[in-house]
């Protein structure tokens, strides 16, 4: 007699094929970037050891001498030592943010899988060798120089190959809160890497580096066996990268109404004069295997320049912290490695949290770029505050911490993740997706500068004073929400409708909804409350057209928009 199926079986057939595909997907890239960030977390963790304050421990039990640097790790020993770990941070950051521009190129030409899994074993053996340092007793600088570059160069294969991989499985539906969970990686490697890394520090830091070098390697091997890059590879359906959003209701393609849209005959893919064409409709059915993206073919796509170079201050911030904060809660709070390092960790979990709050406003708004200005904003106070009440209290602290992260590392992981998949499958690429790598590295890398000059600039001015390094902070989200100006005042428009402007009027009416598609709670509530008291402000007016056949109607029984009105002088 032959046994029924078993339940786990059961419940996996009764998931879709395509859902199945793309739940693996998401867990292995997952899994394999928090095997990234878990092995870069560590150096933040042994700073405190490879320097301590040996006074505080007693003299020294190998001699007489009254040395107070005999429990320290040579050359990290002198007076310079802030100096010295500025420079380790910096040689991995600068080889990071310098391969990177180059490393999405060889992603959009090499295969995904292969890519990733050998960057991540080739990965773990340089973080293993910096810590085998400590069994090896080396004490030069230059050997702990050259591993950090190394490592630098052979992490920047993982980022733009899992963002690539999932914007190939989803579209641009949920794509914000799906990625601002799916970013959590990033918060959740630190946390791992700060715990794994606090478990050796103070008997053998060398074990702090070997473990998360074993477990990123072990995690590329397992990528190399079971990542699928592509939906058509599996006989699933590509997903829909562009929304009837980016369509007004009469036909109006995006590129005809946005000038910005439009790519020259000199862009991306050189095909000026032709119309934007919904590749969604036939997704299977490509007219010809379209080609890799050129450098300055990413570039020209509308808001990429705009959100690197937000990025660069926003990744200056979130990395700083990163390499400095447990250093940081030593020298303030007085705590120990252990208990410095496990604090900090509360930082990356305000990260999960803002990084999920940012994807879900800004799919429920359409608007990225105001998101991350918002938390842009309110971060500089915060950052203020947490330096000057933050250590009033392990409760304070513990509340300062977590709202840093959120407002710190929500638009970080926002632009990331969502915006470079986004952009990487702009309507202007005309269905190209093979641009997805080159833009997120072209995003990436430009953050990676901000994220090598954040250390660095942390370990030049911590010794005039930490309060010096927290007003470098503001000052970098505040320049980075300012460069977001431009793409956050056309978002605004886009709110309140798309119009042409003429001397003293406006004659041309924009079709109903003002927000592009059809009108649900939210635009409707811009349209009636915040745009038309503005227009009234501005003396404008406009006409417009009642919303077309399939919008169904939401229920209010007020008319709205008001009946068109003829403009002054008969226009």
């Amino acid at each position: 007699m032959r046994a029924a199926l078993a339940p786990g079986i059961r419940l996996l057939r009764a998931v879709p094929r395509d859902s199945r595909y793309r739940g693996l997907t998401l867990v292995l890239t997952f899994l394999s970037y928090t095997s990234y960030h878990l092995s870069r977390k560590p150096i933040s963790i042994v700073k405190s050891q490879l320097h301590l304050n040996c006074s505080a421990l007693g003299p020294n039990p190998h001699n007489d001498s009254n040395s107070t640097t005999w429990c320290d790790w040579a050359p990290f020993d002198g007076d310079n030592y802030n100096e010295l770990f500025g420079a380790l941070d910096n040689a991995f950051l600068v080889a990071y943010a310098i391969g990177m521009f180059i490393s999405g190129i060889f992603g959009e030409r090499l295969p995904l899988r292969y890519y990733l899994s050998g960057g991540m074993v080739m990965s773990g053996l340089f973080t293993s060798l910096f810590g085998l340092g400590y069994f090896w007793d080396i004490h030069v600088l230059w050997y702990f120089i050259i591993v950090q570059v190394c490592n630098g160069l052979v992490q920047t294969t993982g980022w733009p190959a899992v963002v690539a991989c999932v914007g190939n499985w989803f579209g641009k539906g949920k794509r914000g809160l799906i990625m601002g969970i799916w970013n959590s990686h990033t918060s959740v490697g630190n946390i791992l890497g700060s715990l794994i890394a606090g478990a050796w520090v103070s008997s053998a830091w060398g074990l702090s580096f070997i473990v998360p070098g074993i477990i990123i390697a072990v995690m590329g091997v397992i990528c190399f066996f079971f990542l699928v890059e592509y939906p058509e590879d599996v006989d699933c359906n590509p997903p829909q990268h562009h929304t009837a959003a980016d369509e007004d209701p009469g036909g109006v393609t995006t590129s005809e109404k946005d000038p910005e849209a439009v790519i020259s005959n000199e862009g991306p893919l050189s095909l000026s004069g032709q119309s934007s064409v919904d590749h969604s409709k036939s997704p299977k059915e490509p007219a010809e295997k379209p080609e890799a993206i050129s450098f300055l073919g990413a570039l020209r796509i509308p808001g990429v320049v705009e959100f690197s170079l937000c990025l660069l201050f926003a990744k200056l911030v979130s990395y700083t912290f990163l390499y400095w904060l447990p250093l940081y809660i030593v020298n303030v709070a007085h705590f120990g490695a252990k208990e410095a390092g496990d604090l900090s960790t509360l930082f990356d979990v305000g990260g999960i949290l803002g990084g999920i709050l940012a994807g879900l406003i800004s799919d429920y708004t359409g608007g990225r770029a105001t998101t991350c200005c918002v938390m842009l904003v309110v971060a500089a106070p915060m950052l203020f505050l947490y330096n000057h009440v933050g250590q009033n209290g392990i409760g304070v602290s513990v509340a300062m911490l977590i709202i840093c992260g959120a407002l710190v590392n929500g638009p970080y992981a926002l632009i990331t993740t969502a915006v470079s998949a986004d952009l990487g499958t702009h309507e202007s690429l005309k269905g190209n997706a093979k641009a997805l790598s080159t833009v997120t590295a072209i995003i990436d890398g430009t953050g990676s500068v901000g994220a090598a000059l954040g250390p660095l600039l942390a370990g030049l001015i911590s010794p005039t004073g930490w309060n010096n390094v927290f007003y470098m902070l503001i000052a970098a989200d505040v320049l980075a929400c300012l460069l977001l100006a431009r793409v956050v005042v056309k978002e605004a428009r886009g709110w309140c409708g798309p119009m042409a402007r003429q001397r003293g009027y406006v004659a041309a009416p924009p079709a109903w909804p003002l927000v592009p598609g059809c009108p649900g709670k939210v635009s409707v509530l811009l349209q009636k409350d915040v745009c038309y008291p503005l227009l009234s402000l501005l003396h404008l007016r406009a006409g417009i057209a009642r919303p077309p056949a399939p919008c169904p109607a939401h229920g209010a029984t007020e008319a709205f928009p008001p009946p068109a009105k003829a403009a002054p002088g008969g226009c």
